[in-house]
């Protein structure tokens, strides 16, 4: 199906205990950050020098965009500061004004500002009542930034076909903990979703607004849902599109065993598209041969493939097939097919040339240009929550996945980063509970966030409702999908802040 206008810009982009403080404790941290609460909002020309595409589209559309200062420790507000890039669009009724919504795209430390104008424009007469407001999370984008000055992506990448593939990442991910550690140590005890929430009740405060409305897509829904949690009397109008499971956060969420399966059946089911018209890819006439020619490319990749100027073995190979399966429309399908083609010619030939996507792909996996993103989003998964430091317990998990799930299974179950982290995370995550109204809105065949992962979130927020999307297979449902249901629906309660009386399922 034709994706909106929304989606094809933005889509690339969603590419994974303590009790929240109630009134009472917010009011002494409220006098500890007056300075912050109280700072002037200087709004200022977004483009910031003469090569500033972004920016100047930015001024073009009449947004606005200020730094906001922020404590680096919000438990120590009098030392360190930070700043964090906001833009705003300003609300066209004001005569139904609701405030400032800002917006979040996941990764969970994607930018946004650029994105205003389009949210702006895909939101329409809902979206006229409110102050867009595009935040790039601390040390993401515009804001104070992270670079650990990393040569290669560790994300999505896989442990392989066996063991020489694994110890390949484990050395991967040593030296990107380690470039971080020597870069960045100061600061990265500081990122993570917590502290992102945090930043965005200084920002709420600094506009002068009793309360902030949400509307955050995959890892975005968990920076929601800690605000609500931690500013519970702070929350205006919430939706957590494509949720994660509030109980795992950061890496945790990679490994969950089910992603593995979906994903596998994800690929059946393109597999028996592509079979179907064989006669445009030539990767079999059955899904079962479509199926063994992607597995006969994976295992020839243990030696590596020669794409253009790219080297690429079995741990690249797997995530190059899931971002083209995070959805089910014909684009990604014919992208899929194109890249397969690519890698089978690789095997066959020795060598072949990468189509324009497959060769940005490869570049954002295989090179240092997405270094500040990916050190950014790293960082904060790993501020997220603790995870295990042993080597051998991911080589075991890898192979009880495996067994599972052979193209996949190593993939969400690889080793990361986080384990060589030179810095714990400061506290551990708080537990997702409470009762504030939110609308969360998942789609039933998603492959990155299941099912499975909404409803745990709708559950730990016992005052939400759902909407679930059947039949489609979408990271990132309203606005992206096109759904007259699913639109209306979230349009409706953005509109008069009333979540629908019960949960509601959607069809196309």
């Amino acid at each position: 199906m034709k994706r909106p206008r929304w989606t094809v810009v933005l889509a690339a982009v969603l590419a994974t205990t303590t009790v929240a403080p109630g009134a009472s404790g917010a009011t002494t941290q409220d006098a500890d950050l007056a300075q912050f609460h109280h700072q002037r909002v200087e709004w200022k020309s977004c483009q910031r020098d003469p090569d500033d595409a972004d920016g100047r589209a930015l001024d073009e559309a009449g947004v606005r965009c200020a730094d906001i200062r922020v404590p680096l420790d919000h438990s120590r507000p009098r030392g360190r500061t930070i700043t964090v890039a906001i833009a705003r669009s300003k609300a066209t009724d004001t005569a139904h004004y609701a405030g400032p919504l800002m917006f979040n795209l996941g990764g969970p430390a994607n930018p946004v500002l650029s994105a205003v104008p389009l949210a702006r424009q895909a939101m329409g007469a809902t979206g006229a009542k409110f102050d867009i407001i595009g935040m790039d999370i601390r040390f993401s984008g515009r804001s104070t930034p992270i670079d650990c000055g990393w040569p290669a992506s560790w994300l999505p990448r896989s442990a392989g076909t066996g063991r020489d593939s694994f110890d390949r990442m484990v050395a991967l991910s040593k030296d990107l903990a380690g470039r971080c550690a020597r870069t960045n140590a100061d600061v990265l005890p500081y990122a993570s979703a917590a502290n992102a929430a945090r930043d965005m009740d200084v920002i709420r405060a600094a506009l002068g607004a009793p309360k902030l409305s949400f509307l955050g897509y995959s890892q975005g829904s968990y920076l929601g849902a800690q605000y609500v949690q931690r500013f519970p009397q702070r929350a205006g109008r919430i939706v957590l599109d494509s949720a994660i499971d509030p109980d795992q956060p950061g890496v945790t969420i990679l490994s969950h065993p089910a992603v593995a399966a979906r994903r596998e059946a994800a690929l059946r089911e393109w597999a028996a598209l592509a079979a179907r018209h064989d006669d445009l890819f030539h990767l079999g006439t059955t899904t079962e041969q479509v199926l063994s020619t992607v597995h006969r490319v994976y295992l020839a990749a243990a030696t590596p493939l020669r794409v253009g100027p790219y080297l690429v073995d079995d741990t690249v190979i797997p995530g190059l097939i899931v971002n083209l399966l995070i959805d089910d429309s014909e684009e990604s399908a014919l992208e899929l097919a194109a890249t397969v083609q690519v890698l089978v010619r690789a095997a066959d030939t020795g060598s072949a040339e990468p189509t324009e996507a497959l060769a940005t792909s490869l570049a954002g996996q295989l090179t240092g240009r997405d270094s500040v993103l990916r050190s950014a989003a790293t960082a904060v998964q790993c501020g997220d929550a603790p995870v295990s430091r042993t080597v051998e317990t991911y080589w075991r998990t890898v192979e009880t996945r495996r067994a599972e799930a052979p193209l996949f299974g190593p993939l969400g179950s690889n080793i990361t980063p986080c384990a060589f982290w030179p810095n714990p995370p400061r506290e551990r995550p708080i537990r997702i509970r409470n009762g504030v109204p939110a609308l969360v809105v998942q789609a039933a065949g998603d492959i990155s966030a299941l099912l499975e992962f909404g409803q745990a979130m709708h559950r730990d927020l016992r005052g939400s409702r759902m909407i679930t999307l059947a039949g489609a297979r979408d990271h990132g449902v309203y606005l992206f999908r096109g759904s007259s249901c699913v639109d209306a629906a979230v349009n409706a309660y953005l509109d008069t802040g009333d979540l629908p009386a019960a949960d509601l399922t959607c069809s196309e």
